[in-house]
């Protein structure tokens, strides 16, 4: 009987995982699965206690909806990929693989660990699917075999990629043979720091993320353009840490999409959702091509001539939700409070630390990822470089978010501000966006900090340092 090993990595779920359903093909063969922890890299990487503590919630409900198919989970923990390599070449001598199944990661230190395995492996078929993304990387290219070094070209090819054909999704795999397994299965649990996360805001496991997935494509994707931008609304999906995971696979999302909003594809409800969803692909696809963005590069090279400032007691005070500015304060505590923070407050509050502060963006990107339940490199590091324009498709660097009249556009009345910052409470209406300028006309003190920096002056700093940048490359 051939032994077919499945290595689960960012893909913790049972269906449309192809390299699951490819291992289990043959009814006749025996089929494991592996896990590997590896702490020391996930430190490295800056992964979060809560996205730590939200894969082991859905690490331990993959285990049991395994075992009810008859596949018991094989679980490792070690240092880092060097030492995993070694790890699944024990496990394939230990239990006479013959093929190795897994889906591709494009981070380049995965990508490295990958090529190193087939290396190691002699006499193990290996195969590798692309499994976290809806069309392969190197499939949507410019005329000249380019990749794209903007979006909206890459979108429309994209669509018109998704009009000739669907990608299709692959069931579930059927109970094997020998029928599921029985006896009481082992608790996983990691060595690595982890704090709590709210279930009833990131779902735990495979079954609560696909039923969260048709409740916001039924009720949530055809109002998301209308709704999206105000973080006191609940007008996003919430389902960014469930495909960071792959307990959603992108194509799960995307098949879901068209089955309740039909006319997305074609521009008409539910198509800005869509056009998250390829955003997502287009900086997975970004990085595939580009590695650098792996190792903090900017994809402009001339923007790492820009002088950032080395002050840490404002880097401090941004951490903390303490700038002085409500709208960028509270964004940060909730991240900091629950491990998400909404998207449109992603933009501000890194806006306000690169444009605002002039403080080097790579920072950010890096604390974003040691906070973020949803911490994914591609998304994260594209999200950033945006912001910092010194990315591919970057807002122009002159033009710099104001964070008084950002707040006061997507929250205008305060609702949002007044969740996290109960210290300004008693700020009455919009006067919440400009808290001393009332305080100080009604002879008020604040138990609340004073704008860290004053935004004009701080726009005409950070323009002559990117325009100095600029000239010196």
């Amino acid at each position: 009987m051939t032994t077919h090993l499945v290595w689960f990595r960012a893909d913790l779920r049972l269906h449309d995982n192809l390299a699951l359903a490819a291992a289990c093909r043959d009814r006749h063969a025996r089929v494991l699965a592996l896990f590997i922890a590896t702490p020391e890299q996930w430190q490295a990487h800056h992964m979060s206690p809560r996205q730590a503590a939200l894969l082991v919630s859905q690490l331990n409900a993959l285990q049991q909806a395994l075992a009810e198919k008859g596949i018991p989970l094989l679980f490792k923990q070690v240092a880092d990929f060097a030492a995993s390599i070694e790890a699944v070449k024990q496990v394939c001598e230990q239990e006479h693989v013959s093929d190795l199944f897994y889906n591709y990661q494009y981070e380049l230190n995965e990508r490295q660990r990958d090529a190193q395995l087939e290396k190691t492996l002699n006499d193990v078929v290996c195969q590798g699917f692309d499994d976290s993304v809806m069309l392969a990387p190197g499939s949507v290219m410019t005329g000249n075999h380019q990749m794209y070094k903007v979006f909206t070209p890459f979108k429309n090819a994209y669509l018109r990629r998704l009009m000739d054909g669907l990608p299709e999704c692959v069931a579930a795999p059927s109970v094997r043979e020998s029928g599921p397994l029985t006896g009481a299965l082992a608790t996983i649990n990691i060595h690595y720091p982890q704090e709590p996360f709210d279930e009833q805001l990131f779902a735990a496991d495979e079954a609560a993320a696909i039923a969260r997935l048709r409740e916001f494509c039924r009720h949530g994707a055809g109002e998301y353009e209308q709704r999206r931008d105000y973080p006191a609304i609940d007008g996003t999906s919430r389902l960014s840490a469930c495909l960071t995971l792959g307990v959603l696979s992108p194509r799960q999302c995307l098949n879901r999409l068209l089955a309740e909003q039909p006319q997305a594809l074609s521009g008409g409800a539910g198509a800005v959702w869509l056009n998250e969803l390829i955003w997502r692909e287009f900086y997975r696809h970004l990085m595939t091509y580009n590695p650098s963005l792996c190792r903090y590069r900017p994809f402009i090279a001339w923007t790492d001539n820009v002088q950032w400032q080395q002050d840490e007691a404002q880097l401090a005070a941004w951490k903390n939700g303490k700038t002085g500015y409500p709208i960028v304060d509270a964004a940060m505590r909730q991240m900091n409070a629950t491990g998400w923070m909404h998207n449109r407050l992603r933009m501000i509050a890194a806006s306000f630390l690169v444009k605002d502060l002039l403080i080097d963006w790579r920072s950010g990107e890096r604390y974003f990822m040691s906070r973020l339940i949803d911490g994914d490199l591609a998304a994260n590091n594209g999200g950033w470089q945006w912001a910092a324009s010194t990315g591919t498709d970057a807002a122009p660097y002159f033009r710099i978010f104001n964070p008084t009249t950002q707040g006061e556009k997507f929250d205008r009345d305060g609702e949002f501000i007044r969740q996290w910052l109960p210290e300004l409470k008693e700020v009455p209406g919009k006067a919440i966006h400009s808290p001393w300028e009332w305080a100080e006309k009604n002879g008020v003190t604040l138990d609340y900090p004073r704008p860290v920096v004053d935004h004009k002056q701080a726009r005409k700093t950070t323009l002559a340092a990117y325009e100095a940048a600029r000239k010196g490359a």
